[in-house]
């Protein structure tokens, strides 16, 4: 596989409304060079904003669900969803036509979900890793694994072609 080189960071943290005020502590221990990805979809754009900026100055690298321009304008490193614009653009995708389509977008990165079940929505159909090597086999873009992960999955997936994982719980949980 020649996948270009990750040059985004390799593992992520996404928000999300149920980590309250246990994200900061989360985001803490993130490890040096990590990326956030700021869902939080309730907020107001300013709140979000704030919350991209707190996580900016604790030296992490920071992607904004949404626009470009919202992106761009709350002082994101990236933008997370399937909004192209200047801002290098992290775009979900869980099947082939989601990669074709985030490769006709030109996003950066791919998160690629959900691999194993997660809390965030329990009960639902995952990859497994079989069904996730084959749709990493799908893509030239550096994928990142997403749902049910921990470092310990990841070390599972890499000889599959995931370049990073993501996680929401795995940084929240004791």
């Amino acid at each position: 596989m020649n996948r270009r080189h990750l040059a985004l960071p390799r593992v992520w943290m996404l928000t999300d409304e149920r980590q309250g005020v246990a994200l900061w502590d989360a985001a803490a221990r993130l490890p040096r060079g990590a990326g956030v990805v700021v869902r939080h979809y309730s907020l107001p754009f300013v709140e979000r904003a704030v919350m991209v900026r707190r996580l900016r100055r604790q030296g992490l690298f920071v992607a904004l669900s949404g626009t470009d321009a919202e992106a761009r304008r709350a002082g994101a490193d990236a933008v997370y969803g399937r909004a192209a614009g200047a801002l290098p653009l992290l775009y979900p995708v869980h099947n082939r036509r989601e990669i074709a389509a985030a490769e006709r977008a030109r996003a950066s990165l791919l998160l690629l979900s959900p691999v194993f079940p997660t809390r965030s929505h329990p009960g639902g159909r995952t990859l497994g890793p079989l069904r996730f090597g084959l749709l990493v086999r799908a893509t030239q873009k550096p994928v990142i694994a997403l749902g049910g992960m921990t470092a310990v999955q990841y070390r599972r997936l890499r000889g599959l072609g995931a370049q990073g994982w993501a996680a929401i719980d795995a940084w929240t949980s004791n």
